[in-house]
């Protein structure tokens, strides 16, 4: 069965080695089909946490893509967060900074929801919001067409509405009518599954939201371990499904190890 394996908010340079080796193993045991990193690769955007965070995705022998997140864009040299903002992300990670995987299980579109001139808030354009809707109307009937954003466009706690995506209403309605299944982010190291209808109790089509927590950082949040998630298609009886295993890192074990597990009813198409 294909896996696919979201890992965020790693912030190389605050990582913690245990952490870092007991994520390998898990990709490792599981092979999946893909590693999405949605963001915050680094805690400082130097070239040494990318060089870190750039190695330990080599390390990992399956397919990945990355985006970046806030923290990957320079916060103290002006300079180059003014002029290429970018810059060192692309020497690490490539020039695309929104790649795209295509499987006959999956299909996942990826949107850089950083600015340079935003501190911690992303954003999503009407050009980037109608590319991803063109994009997830040519899926076939047997992907499972998941959008990746880095900042949540939905969030759970009052904290962290100031954290939501500028742009998200507008994304959830136009990317729920193109046919996506599922929108992950990261950013707030906070994991959960919920209806994107608890944001837009309009949407046309059932859409879910998949957030993941911190994966190796100690910057971890609310009692939270370290997690990733790991998304299955199938699951239950029915024409499409997916399920949604939160895998958290236990300490004492030195490993990751099974948590929550969420099966989604995806809409028909």
């Amino acid at each position: 069965m294909s896996v696919l394996l979201q890992i965020s908010d790693t912030h190389f340079g605050t990582e913690q080695a245990p952490v870092v080796a007991a994520l390998e193993a898990l990709v490792r045991d599981t092979q999946p089909a893909l590693v999405v990193l949605s963001g915050d690769i680094t805690q400082r955007a130097t070239r040494a946490q990318f060089g870190a965070a750039r190695a330990f995705m080599d390390r990992l022998p399956v397919p990945w893509v990355a985006i970046p997140g806030n923290h990957d864009i320079p916060l103290f040299q002006l300079g180059a967060r003014l002029l290429t903002p970018y810059g060192r992300y692309v020497e690490a990670f490539g020039a695309e900074l929104e790649p795209e995987f295509v499987s006959p299980d999956w299909l996942v579109v990826t949107v850089n929801t950083t600015r340079w001139y935003r501190h911690t808030d992303g954003e999503v354009s009407e050009a980037q919001i109608e590319r991803v809707a063109r994009r997830l109307e040519r899926a076939t009937p047997a992907q499972v067409r998941i959008v990746v954003t880095h900042q949540p466009v939905l969030v759970t706690r009052p904290e962290d509405r100031g954290n939501r995506l500028h742009g998200a209403d507008a994304a959830l309605r136009r990317w729920a009518a193109a046919g996506a299944d599922v929108v992950m982010g990261g950013h707030i190291h906070l994991p959960f599954v919920r209806p994107a209808q608890d944001a837009d109790a309009s949407l046309s089509r059932a859409l879910w939201t998949v957030q993941a927590g911190t994966a190796v950082s100690s910057r971890v949040r609310g009692g939270q371990p370290n997690s990733v998630n790991l998304l299955r298609p199938g699951g239950m009886s029915g024409p499409r499904s997916c399920t949604v295993e939160r895998w958290d890192h236990a300490a004492a074990e030195g490993r990751f190890v099974p948590g929550q597990v969420h099966t989604l009813a995806l809409a028909d198409v």
